[in-house]
């Protein structure tokens, strides 16, 4: 059984490599790779900014005619993202970097402009030494003067160093923690300020808004009726007045166990200081026996109870006499 993925080749035994006939291609082949913009670069077309890193298409090839120590400079093709416009750059070795060439222009490259002019202001110094031996002297002097500033300064911040070295760092800790310690306490004491001060403003809104509640209140509070006179008052009276007099005939017929007075009939006596009985003759006036009041007549059938009360109050008013 043959396998499946088919590693090794057959290579017959009359081959010869030599025969084999070589592929031609143009020097300046391009080739598609996938590249991210090595700086920040803004289209002169669009005006559209080109952020370093942002990844792209491109297309590149070999440089003709141009190397540096032996090495190939590439070109690299890529479009901007809002216009389309062919912008186009190439590696430089020299300063291993990338340079722009074609279609935009280049941003940010601060960093490389002083470096540039370091390396211009270091070459008219050496061409100046070359051919003036003052010159050499004068910038030896100043390098010497400038060294000598660099070694003061540098001796001032060890002595700073110094002294600092001996600074007590645990005071320095408690000093800070009293003085946030006194700075919490003084936060306190203002919310607590605070509060009482809103709660003081609290209380006396709600008192005015109690006591204009209660204006209100009074103010709209329908006035007071005088009481209604109840109808069956009257119903109410007339019993009463029957149970008071029922009363009284209970009590004055308790008298002398005589019976109750009712239907009594109230004569005027012309003659005062007597009382007369109705139907009968006033009666003789007897011998009364000393120390005593006289016995009253008795209460016979027949007779009307108003007789009988003038024979009792006769027998009390001369018994009150004696």
């Amino acid at each position: 059984m043959s396998e499946r993925k088919v590693l090794n080749k057959y290579y017959p035994p009359d081959f010869d490599p030599s025969k084999i006939p070589k592929l031609k291609l143009p020097k300046d082949r391009q080739y598609v790779v996938r590249l991210m913009a090595p700086f920040n670069m803004r289209c002169k077309t669009c005006g559209e900014y080109i952020y370093k890193g942002k990844k792209f298409n491109a297309r590149k090839e070999t440089v003709q005619n141009e190397a540096y120590l032996g090495l190939p400079i590439f070109r690299f093709y890529i479009k901007c993202t809002r216009c389309l416009a062919e912008i186009t750059f190439k590696t430089d070795p020299e300063n291993t970097d990338y340079s722009m060439e074609h279609g935009a222009t280049r941003n940010f490259q601060a960093e490389k402009l002083l470096e540039e002019e370091e390396k211009r202001v270091q070459k008219e110094r050496e061409d100046e030494e070359l051919n003036n031996p003052m010159k050499v002297l004068e910038n030896r002097t100043k390098d010497s003067k400038l060294e000598m500033e660099v070694l003061e300064n540098l001796q001032e911040l060890k002595d700073l160093n110094q002294r600092q070295a001996h600074v007590d760092f645990e005071a320095m800790l408690r000093q800070h923690r009293l003085s946030e310690e006194e700075r919490q306490k003084q936060e306190q004491e203002e919310d607590e300020r605070e509060t009482a001060a809103l709660v003081e403003e609290a209380r006396k809104r709600r008192l005015l808004e109690d006591s204009d509640s209660e204006e209100d209140a009074a103010a709209s509070a329908p006035p007071r009726l005088a009481p209604r006179p109840n109808p069956t008052a009257i119903l109410e009276e007339a019993p009463k007045a029957k149970r008071k007099a029922e009363s009284w005939e209970r009590s004055v017929g308790t008298l002398g166990n005589r019976p109750p007075l009712s239907g009594l009939v109230v004569v005027k006596n012309t003659d005062p200081g007597r009382s007369t009985r109705q139907g009968q003759a006033s009666p003789t006036p007897g011998p009364r026996k000393s120390g005593k009041a006289a016995d009253p007549a008795p209460w016979t059938p027949g007779t009307s109870s108003l007789s009988q009360l003038g024979a009792y109050s006769d027998s009390e008013d001369s018994s009150g006499s004696s």
